[in-house]
């Protein structure tokens, strides 16, 4: 029985079944049935994909962080009401090497990969000089561009992936199109199928430089999570006080024998910079908007109105680095453990941003936001940057929403009332949430002991409200007969539609989408 309630109610997890989102699995060799509870909506015929780590050590060796592990794709397929589940490892560099020598072969996000110990000291030597590889590793999203659809992580490699058969097809160096040294796993894709992306490359002085990359349309657009706001005429990037440290990356690293992690930093004085550039033609607005530190890892949305444009974002209070908590040692630990833990990480919070285009000089101290629905405040300082100051949508001590999704096919860019998103209790998923923007109502699915995935929006095809639609997530539900599942809610109000079981266990997913 499902229960639906505020996010007053929480569950605990003394069992620690969680732990089964970080063990490694086995792909599968042929589809498996799954055992439908329940009514499959008729308009769902197509495919959720979703991509994760299913392989967390190699030999002996262990990954030691939850963006390490090797990318496992998922593939759950609708047809004639019954539902069939299938996944396959993505035939990466860093995969392939690491299976054939046994041994973590290309340096991960927290992990390092040694150099060879059959090799002599001379050979291990020069390894060090030729600089560490970037990893492949596209366990983080799928997306399509064109008619393809590549596996992305956040480094330069995106891997082409056949959908149907989850074969591995291509690996693509997005060095060899555009100057960058990696692009986000969070794209826009506009409703022709244009592709907007945010890439960074070396800049002056040895700085970050960010860019926006535009990939053309060949195919219509689908819902994807964001790392980035785009509206109708403007782009908006959150720059945090967190970043990577490009010589650490290009040089030092190679030689200390550090991992990706290591190469971050964070600027304690800096605060949170937002950037806005407008998209026909690109162009930067050389305007400073400024407020006090957050880490951040996705967008909700953003619009314009009224002069103005509207961020709203996943947010973590702070400064400090929020992937600092997610060692598997300290997702692995026991409830208690896991809890003390979280304590110490940064409070995250659904926040609402108001960005003025129309900014003058002479109000400097005066609130310039005049939208009647939000109190979010933007104030001009006497250097000429105006202070951001957020309305707080949802907040509650140590459980997150995150990994949000929207109606995006109708509402991506515009102005919207509900957000869904994946409920992080200490860090551990637990829940699936609605957010009224408006109202600031919340709702949500639990279960005990059962452990969802980001929730996907599919729209009905008739659909009125802007909720008309199923949500699409994968359960890990480690103590039951069956212990995983798809699972359909109604976005309405998260009732349980239907759910697809299968035999068999299925790790955490971080993002994914549906293909009709």
């Amino acid at each position: 029985m499902s229960l639906l309630f505020f996010f007053a109610n929480r569950f605990e997890h003394p069992a620690g079944g969680y732990r089964k989102l970080f063990e490694t699995c086995e792909e599968l060799s042929e589809t498996i049935p799954a055992t439908v509870t329940g009514r499959i909506p008729s308009f769902l015929k197509g495919s959720l994909l979703r991509l994760g780590p299913g392989l967390f050590e190699v030999g002996d060796e262990p990954f030691y962080h939850l963006f390490d592990g090797q990318a496992l794709m998922h593939k759950f397929d609708f047809k004639n009401g019954q539902v069939t589940y299938f996944r396959k490892f993505i035939r990466t560099d860093a995969y392939v090497r690491a299976i054939t020598e046994k041994r973590v072969v290309i340096t991960e996000f927290g992990t390092f990969a040694y150099p060879d110990p059959c090799k002599n000291i001379f050979s291990r030597f020069f390894t060090y000089f030729q600089g560490v590889e970037v990893t492949d590793n596209c366990l983080v999203n799928v997306y399509p561009i064109g008619e393809d659809y590549y596996a992305v992580t956040e480094t330069n490699y995106i891997t082409k992936v056949n959908t149907d058969t989850l074969e591995t097809l291509k690996k693509v160096d997005m060095c060899s199109y555009v100057n960058i040294n990696g692009v986000t796993a969070h794209p826009h894709i506009e409703r022709d199928g244009t592709v907007y992306n945010i890439g960074n490359c070396m800049g002056k002085g040895a700085s970050l430089a960010y860019n926006i990359v535009r990939i053309p349309p060949t195919q219509k657009g689908l819902d994807q999570p964001c790392i980035f706001g785009m509206t109708d005429n403007y782009f908006v990037f959150v720059e945090t006080p967190v970043k990577i440290n490009l010589l650490k990356f290009l040089s030092a690293w190679s030689i200390r024998g550090c991992n990706y992690m290591d190469c971050f930093e964070s600027n304690e004085s800096q605060g949170t910079l937002f950037h806005i550039a407008k998209k026909n033609p690109g162009e930067y607005i050389d305007l400073k908007f400024k407020g006090a530190p957050i880490g951040m890892f996705h967008h909700i949305n953003a619009f314009e109105d009224q002069g103005f444009i509207v961020v709203d974002l996943c947010a973590w209070k702070g400064f400090e680095f929020v992937y600092n908590y997610l060692w598997l040692a300290n997702l692995r630990a026991n409830w208690d453990e896991v809890k003390k833990a979280a304590m110490l990480a940064p409070q995250p919070e659904v926040r609402r941003y108001v960005i003025p285009l129309d900014v003058h000089k002479e109000e400097q101290g005066k609130n310039l936001v005049s939208l009647p629905y939000t109190t979010a405040t933007a104030t001009m300082h006497a250097d000429g940057s105006t202070w951001l100051e957020p309305e707080v949508l949802f907040s509650s001590p140590h459980q997150a929403f995150e990994f949000p999704q929207i109606n995006y096919k109708r509402y991506g860019g515009k102005n919207y009332t509900y957000a869904y998103a994946l409920g992080l209790n200490h860090f551990i998923p637990d829940r699936i949430c609605k957010l009224n923007v408006k109202t600031k109502e919340t709702w949500v699915w639990q279960e005990p002991d059962s452990y969802p995935s980001e929730p996907l929006f599919v729209q009905t095809p008739d659909a009125v409200d802007e909720d008309d639609g199923v949500l699409l997530t994968i359960v890990a539900a480690p103590g039951a007969q069956r212990p995983a599942y798809l699972l359909i809610l109604n976005a309405k109000d998260l009732s349980e539609v239907a759910r697809a079981e299968v035999e068999c266990t299925i790790p955490v997913t971080f993002h994914g989408m549906y293909k009709p």
